[in-house]
């Protein structure tokens, strides 16, 4: 069976409703309204998004990465839904600091089963995912005050200093990709620093790659790797395929159904990859 057919399997025998409907949208033709109807059931009454739309904790009250992840689900999809966007966003508003910064989760999560790492530093207000947050906001063609707010802050906090460690990096290469001319040099010479930035395919530890950081042929952070880079990439993408047509996660979730979550969510996403690269 071919990449992409097994992958399809996958997601259609184990994948959420959410991922299933976002399949149906990129690869189908789908109407991406079936997305955002989705998403409504993961959208709480104060604008925010929870209910372990981001598995890694199964918590009903909305968290900034639950917003997050229905940020890059519309992105996805092409939907552009206003109204659930502008609720979204005057929720973050109202949780951010004086200065506009979000935190990913907040202490409620301890209420409910997580993984080990969603723990008191998630509770902090910083870059990841204040500035990941504003350019999907700019991707997605959102104005609002607390976009620009938090914006402001952001810029501030980058001329200072890049994260130093490969999340927070992809957060911020969301916000400097619409903040100016990208100083390309400056993020490659920043790259080797990073903690969990694998820059070698063939290093099986957990980690960020060069695909997460460049999805696609066209993207702005593209020149940041060479073609072999990539290449050798795309190879260990596809090598990684598991004999049941999903891809595999690096680490613990709370429990098998966060497991299945999250294995639907990379599987659309690595076969999103290979489809923009030609790989399919």
């Amino acid at each position: 069976m071919d990449t992409f057919t097994a992958g399809r399997d996958f997601v259609r025998r184990e994948a959420r409703l959410v991922e299933n409907r976002l399949f149906a949208t990129v690869f189908e033709d789908a109407d991406p309204q079936g997305v955002v109807e989705v998403l409504r059931g993961y959208q709480n009454a104060d604008g925010g998004f929870g209910h372990g739309l981001e598995p890694d904790k199964l918590v009903p009250d909305s968290l900034s990465l639950d917003v997050e992840v229905a940020f890059n689900t519309l992105l996805t999809s092409g939907a552009r839904p206003e109204d659930m966007i502008r609720r979204a966003v005057d929720w973050l508003d109202r949780t951010a600091n004086a200065d506009g910064a979000v935190s990913l989760a907040a202490p409620v999560v301890e209420q409910y089963p997580r993984a080990e790492h969603m723990t008191e530093w998630t509770y902090q207000p910083g870059l990841n995912p204040t500035a990941g947050l504003v350019g999907r906001l700019y991707k997605l063609g959102f104005e609002h005050p607390w976009r620009d707010r938090a914006g402001a802050w952001c810029a501030t906090q980058l001329a200072e200093s890049l994260p130093e460690d490969a999340h927070g990096l992809h957060e911020a290469l969301e916000f400097l990709e619409h903040a100016g001319d990208p100083d390309l040099e400056r993020i490659r010479d920043w790259l080797p620093k990073l903690q969990w930035f694998r820059a070698d395919a063939a290093d099986p530890t957990y980690g960020v790659t060069p695909l997460h950081l460049a999805p696609t042929p066209d993207s702005v952070w593209r020149p940041l790797f060479d073609d072999a880079q990539l290449e050798a990439h795309l190879d260990r993408l596809i090598a990684d395929q598991q004999p049941d047509g999903g891809w595999a996660i690096t680490w613990e979730p709370p429990s098998q159904a966060s497991t299945l979550a999250y294995r639907g969510i990379l599987t659309v996403g690595a076969l999103r990859t290979l489809k923009a690269y030609g790989r399919l």
